[in-house]
């Protein structure tokens, strides 16, 4: 789906009128009769197309007036796939805003980060989705205040400071701009039957169908490090670092939606904890799109047709992905999260899980560089790429965050000792999100080549993927499904 969705007036009316769920968060439907936005999906009766107006976002709906509906409730659509696919200075500025860099550093540090102005990032931003930072920042606020109400007995004047806004006047008066209820009427709407338990927040993470959970539950929990990951009881749990404290998050795979659970030291990382849980699961991505591409390859069809809807498994701190790469490197799955949990248990902060086996946060980089490099056991040459990667990331010299641009990155992984193509690929896949990331060099992926009668040298391989495009990262999680070894990360 080409960029500017909201543009061709035709085909959304068409997704409106079919209520057609995959262009949820791809659009939004203003109804001029009533000054009210919807998802295409809402399931009351669509409007005429003549009093149908569309935009690009809700805080475009918001600026121009218009009130979230009741019923679809179209704040809580999944995001818009663009933003993960894509690598341009707007698609980088929505990863940070969803990652709550706005309400953090203001549109300054928003800028500084991306190394563009404010007046640059602020027109680039109005001419595609119909709003400034300013205003989708507060659309993300209006969306955490609403979350604080309705799953939990906060006081107003807590939930008001936890969503980020700066008085209880700014959050009364946006609740009820946005949802057209004051907060209390909101509360007062909540189903009598919820279940509040004090410090833990339950809600629901929305995706686009189909979601194949099997390969990225399966490789999360095949990966995990004792002590801040586990699988238990249908669900995948793992501490967060976050900006003002940390958490802990539960999540769970349902039917039409992922059950998330979260624990949360300051509730001010609220939005940031959902944006990073919705990452690493990839929530926004739209799996027919990329599923009808691979199906045009007659090797990659029988593979799509058999389990649809494979996601990439990412992460929700990208330095401690790229740590763990190198952890990994030459040995296998076992060996990986025996080096990663030894780091953990000296190194890491501990926390308090009272439901589970969760002991620590992942150590920060900063910690990390502190370490002498003659208690690492592992080889003198991974050694330095470890000791260099890590003071690196201390030292700010290399930025791995949401902002990456993907080439730029990857060479500059490449650059460092010890980093080869597989472990900056497999960064830029699972760390940076970019979907096109492609690992021929990985044994997984050319044994599956040689069983599927691909070519399975690195070079032949990446020729004949070149048909894959823009979607080489899922492809990998169809080829390295065909493969019943156990997980390894083998290749530099």
């Amino acid at each position: 789906m080409q960029n500017g969705m909201h543009t061709d007036t035709e085909r959304c009316v068409r997704a409106v009128q079919s209520k057609d769920a995959r262009f949820d968060g791809w659009f939004f439907t203003a109804v001029l009769t009533t000054r009210i936005y919807c998802r295409p999906s809402c399931p009351v009766v669509p409007p005429k197309p003549e009093n149908m107006t569309f935009y690009p976002s809700a805080a475009a709906c918001q600026q121009a007036g218009f009130r979230a509906c009741k019923r679809c409730r179209p704040d809580t659509s999944p995001g818009s796939p663009e933003w993960n696919q894509r690598a341009d200075l707007v698609a980088r500025a929505m990863r940070l805003i969803a990652d709550g860099t706005v309400d953090r550093e203001g549109v300054p540090g928003l800028a500084a980060r991306l190394g563009y102005s404010t007046r640059q990032i602020e027109r680039q931003l109005l001419a595609e989705l119909g709003a400034g930072p300013l205003a989708l920042a507060r659309a993300q606020r209006a969306q955490t205040a609403r979350l604080l109400i309705e799953t939990t007995a906060l006081p107003m004047a807590e939930i008001a400071f936890a969503a980020g806004f700066s008085s209880i006047r700014t959050f009364n008066d946006t609740v009820r701009d946005v949802f057209a209820l004051s907060p209390s009427e909101l509360r007062n709407r909540r189903p009598k039957t919820t279940v509040l338990t004090p410090g833990t927040l339950t809600l629901r993470l929305p995706f686009r169908t189909p979601l194949n959970p099997d390969n990225l539950f399966g490789h999360l929990a095949a990966t995990a490090v004792p002590g801040v990951e586990e699988w238990r009881a249908g669900a995948y749990r793992r501490t967060l670092r976050l900006p003002y404290g940390h958490g802990i998050a539960s999540l769970t795979p349902r039917s039409d939606h992922i059950a998330c659970r979260l624990t949360l030291s300051d509730l001010r990382d609220l939005p940031v904890a959902i944006s990073r849980c919705r990452r690493m699961l990839d929530l926004d991505a739209d799996p027919v799109a990329v599923d009808d591409q691979l199906r045009t390859d007659p090797v990659l069809a029988p593979l799509v047709d058999k389990a649809p809807g494979r996601r990439v498994p990412r992460t929700v701190d990208e330095a401690e992905f790229a740590v763990r790469a190198v952890l990994g490197q030459q040995v296998s799955t076992a060996a990986a999260r025996t080096h990663a949990a030894r780091l953990v248990t000296t190194h890491g902060e501990p926390v308090d899980d009272p439901e589970g086996g969760l002991t620590h946060l992942f150590p920060s980089v900063e910690s990390l560089a502190a370490v002498n490099p003659e208690s690492l056991a592992m080889p003198r040459t991974r050694r330095t790429t470890f000791t260099t990667l890590v003071a690196q990331l201390a030292d700010g010299t290399l930025r791995l965050g949401v902002e990456s641009d993907w080439t730029e990155t990857r060479a500059q992984l490449l650059s460092l000792p010890g980093f080869g193509p597989w472990t900056a690929d497999v960064i830029a896949m699972r760390a940076l999100g970019d979907p096109d990331a492609f690992l021929p060099t990985d044994l997984g992926i050319r044994r599956a080549a040689q069983e599927l009668g691909l070519p399975s040298t690195p070079a032949a391989l990446t020729a004949r993927a070149a048909a894959w495009r823009p979607w080489r990262a899922y492809a990998v999680q169809y080829l390295w499904a065909t493969d019943s070894h156990p997980i390894n990360f083998l290749p530099v």
